[in-house]
């Protein structure tokens, strides 16, 4: 079918409707009849008039023909952009990175650029799904998810000590929802959750969704601060604890096994469950100390999705905890989703199980050191100090030179289409106004720190 001759029959009604000569309501001509008029073939009308109801411009009324749609209010060219006056707060990074257009540089944002994911290896699974059964392509997933993913899954997790077998793991559609499971399965509205300070700012906004109390620990370059974290569940006796431990969001620092057996024996003490949040598993050279490994899945959650180090386009991850909670959440996720994802679930199978994937991450890990340490000298050379020098990741956690705000050098850069990550909106106690974070992988542009620097010439002493 010629591509072409469907676009201008399209472009002809969509002319007509913004110029009022198809007013909303009025019934479009015959498909006979503007094929003759404009000299194509039947089919192509048919299929352009498909294609105008698929985007909601006109509609199909069975036995009548089809008519001009209610018009959408018009897409002003001002809201496109970035909005500068947003507060910043826990949405402020997501909203930014994920609103801004395809020239933006994106140094505050949460993933990987295009180039440095698998590609070849997406393309060859998607390929190898374009040849599934009809099963494969059509049918809802099982509740527990795709038996072969869950037990590589399983595989990996004891990599990191984790014992889990594959009926212990639930896969979801991404780790937000796994989070969300969670929160749904073990929370009541005004329950107190325990935050790291700073954490994923991310956890914030889910949980305040779930009309969660949020408290807060600081986090050290060792993990929580185990003196704080006593006294505040002595306190406030949170119900839950979410962190990251194998690689720290904000701050890249690593959880160290003294601190994991203090924070294990403080949670045994007060009742407290934790939810370990391990999505930047694969960045890891050698593995870090997981609660889930120490505890065995008692007490401890853990979570993981593969958007970090696969594809943030295809959503998947899982949930691995103990069996009878595992049994309830699957309930829950079979009330709020029905099925699983399949086609993500082959799709991240496919690929994991690639020959390809393993040397992909040895790679990836040394474009990260690489650019760890080249962001850093730049950040250093404007007087941006990194708090810590991380193990692996993607992340520097960076204070700015005194009498900077993050807020406001985050607004600046915002009207030069750069977006940071300002450190409060990953602060519950509001006490990083000095810090920002950087994802190096997206921070190779020079650009950026042109407009670092031009950030740092308006402050006020």
């Amino acid at each position: 079918m010629d591509v072409s001759r469907i676009a201008m029959v399209m472009a002809t009604i969509q002319q007509r409707i913004a110029g009022r000569s198809l007013t909303v309501g009025a019934r479009l001509p015959s498909v006979r009849s503007l094929a003759k008029t404009l000299a194509v073939s039947v089919s192509t009308v048919v299929e352009a008039y498909a294609r105008l109801a698929a985007e909601g411009v006109i509609q199909s009324r069975p036995g009548s023909g089809f008519y001009v749609a209610a018009h959408t209010a018009p897409l002003a060219l001002s809201e496109v952009g970035p909005k500068l006056d947003r507060a910043v707060d826990p949405f402020w990074v997501s909203r930014q990175s994920l609103e801004a257009n395809d020239s933006a540089l994106k140094p505050g944002c949460g993933w990987l650029p295009p180039s440095w994911l698998p590609e070849d290896a997406i393309r060859r699974s998607l390929r190898t799904l374009s040849r599934a059964d009809s099963f494969s392509l059509s049918e809802y997933g099982t509740p527990l998810g795709l038996p072969a993913l869950r037990q590589l899954i399983a595989r990996r997790l004891a990599e990191r000590g984790v014992e889990a077998a594959p009926d212990q793991i639930m896969l979801t559609e991404s780790g937000t929802q796994a989070i969300d499971l969670l929160c749904r399965f073990l929370l009541e509205p005004g329950d107190t959750v325990l935050l790291d300070d700073p954490c994923y700012f991310n956890f914030q906004a889910l949980l305040r969704a779930h009309r969660a109390r949020l408290i807060s620990v600081p986090y050290t370059p060792h993990g929580p601060d185990t003196t704080a974290l006593a006294a505040v569940l002595a306190e406030h006796k949170p119900r839950l604890y979410i962190t990251n431990s194998g690689i720290h969001n904000p701050t890249g620092a690593t959880l160290s096994p003294v601190v994991a057996h203090r924070v294990l024996k403080l949670a045994d003490q007060h009742g407290l469950t934790i939810v370990e949040d391990d999505i930047f598993a694969d960045f890891e050279d050698s593995p870090a100390p997981r609660l889930a490994a120490f505890d065995g899945l008692d007490r401890v959650i853990q979570i993981g999705s593969f958007s970090k180090t696969l594809s943030a386009a295809s959503r998947c991850g899982f949930v691995a905890a103990k069996p009878d909670w595992i049994e309830g959440l699957t309930d829950l996720k079979i009330a709020t989703s029905f099925g699983g994802g399949r086609l993500n679930a082959e799709l991240a199978l496919n690929v994991l199980s690639d020959s390809s994937y393993r040397k992909h991450l040895e790679g990836l890990r040394r474009k990260l050191a690489r650019a760890r340490h080249d962001v850093g000298r730049k950040l250093r050379a404007l007087g941006i100090e990194p708090w810590i020098e991380p193990q692996a990741g993607m992340f520097l956690w960076c204070k700015l030179p005194d009498g900077l705000d993050a807020a406001d050098v985050s607004r600046t850069a915002l009207a030069h289409n750069v977006v940071l990550a300002p450190g409060n909106a990953f602060s519950l106690a509001q006490s990083a106004s000095s810090q920002l974070r950087f994802n190096v992988s997206q921070s190779d542009d020079d650009r950026i720190f042109a407009v670092l620097q031009t950030a740092a010439m308006l402050r006020t002493w």
